[in-house]
């Protein structure tokens, strides 16, 4: 792995093998761009000498395309490199761009146009189906044919920190009641891999190659209302229980820092249709951790989603939807095969049938006002070192009188 000058950079997961990108503030100025090195931001416009990082947005620069993206990438690990020729003088030029964490707020990344939830876990899917369905088939016979996903509400996806107030809508006690308007008893969560478009399509025209068009990934944390989904979602499926609140890490990490987490991705029964096969191995091995209220209650393994994120664009597009710089699409709750895997709380915990024991003493079948939530992850980088994908946190406040 390559060292960096960046002082304890080295001893984080964010060397310059990561260098995701984000947005900041410091008091008093306006938000500007930058990547993460370390616990430190450094900030792009006076490095670059670009005013494309001064926006207060990445959506200029993802717009520029994959040239542009792996362009910036080499030139930022090459100033940042240790080992480099010019190592003292790109120190001297940078140092003083170089703006601690502590030292910062860290804003929404991307202006997202559109918002795409998938649902692309088969363990979760089936799940979900089994509490939903009782006696039925868990899964529907379009399933394992297509990536199922819903247009989800773009306007309500907030950054990493937001607090989440707990929606109100329509739900039912139990089969047979009548429905009544009150706030949520089953607020949920849901552990996500997000991935954000850089470069549009036409009206018309399908997505090509997905990195040519996908610019990177971010920690997605899908905040979801069960009694209200379960009332509402037939016959079109999820709305108020989803719509109220999306939240999303502050940093997008590039796919070409994801190059080493690649795998070739579940193997799928029955094979796909021709627009749907796969050609590069997109699966990706990213491991992730959900703490609630600090204690570890799931490790949730996005390499066994069965289908990736390749396939989602190339089903996202094949009618001929258009992209936009900036999209958000979501991968579903990431979910595996023992309740120590699973992404949500409603699986953890069947339905609240068996609530999860926290270290204080209490318990939870969901979420509770003033919880805390936090969602990372981690992946494979350069010779066996591992690289961070950021958090994902929130806390829930009471709905209002």
């Amino acid at each position: 792995m390559t060292p960096t000058w960046v002082p304890g950079a080295d001893a984080t997961l964010y060397t310059v093998a990561n260098l995701p990108y984000g947005v900041f503030s410091r008091p008093g100025e306006p938000a500007r761009a930058g990547v993460r090195i370390g616990d430190h931001v450094l900030d792009l416009a006076p490095v670059l000498h670009d005013e494309v990082f001064a926006t207060g947005s990445l959506n200029g620069f993802l717009a520029r395309g994959r040239t542009a993206w792996r362009d910036t990438r080499r030139l930022l690990q090459r100033l940042l490199a240790a080992d480099a020729k010019e190592v003292s003088a790109n120190r001297a030029a940078l140092e003083s761009h170089l703006i601690p964490l502590r030292q910062v707020r860290l804003h929404l990344p991307v202006e997202i146009g559109d918002y795409v939830d998938f649902y692309c876990s088969l363990e979760h899917a089936a799940n979900v189906g089994r509490m939903f369905r009782p006696g039925d088939e868990p899964l529907k016979p379009n399933w394992r044919r297509l990536p199922v996903g819903y247009h989800g509400r773009s306007g309500t996806v907030v950054v990493s920190g937001t607090p989440i107030t707990r929606p109100r809508g329509q739900r039912v006690a139990a089969p047979g009641d009548e429905p009544v308007l009150a706030p949520t008893a089953k607020l949920d969560i849901e552990a996500e891999l997000g991935f954000i478009v850089g470069t549009p399509t036409r009206l018309g025209e399908s997505a090509g190659d997905f990195a040519d068009h996908v610019f990177g990934v971010t920690l997605v944390n899908d905040w979801s209302a069960r009694d209200i989904q379960a009332w509402e979602y037939v016959p079109l499926g999820p709305f108020l229980g989803k719509s109220f609140a999306t939240s999303i890490s502050p940093w997008v990490t590039p796919l070409e820092a994801l190059e080493d987490a690649r795998v070739p991705g579940r193997e799928q029964d029955p094979a796909p249709l021709d627009y749907l096969r796969r050609h590069e191995p997109w699966g990706l091995d990213v491991s992730m951790e959900i703490m609630l209220n600090g204690d570890q209650v799931s490790s949730p393994p996005y390499r066994d989603m069965y289908w990736t994120p390749d396939q989602m664009l190339a089903h996202m597009t094949v009618n001929g939807a258009s992209l936009r710089t900036g999209d958000l699409y979501a991968s579903g709750t990431v979910s595996g095969d023992e309740p120590s895997r699973r992404g949500s709380l409603i699986e953890i915990t069947w339905n609240g049938a068996e609530p999860v024991k926290l270290s204080d003493g209490q318990s939870r079948a969901f979420l509770e006002d003033g919880d805390t939530v936090t969602i990372t992850a981690t992946a494979p980088g350069p010779g066996g070192t591992l690289i961070a994908l950021g958090e994902v946190t929130g806390t829930v406040l009471p709905t209002p009188a």
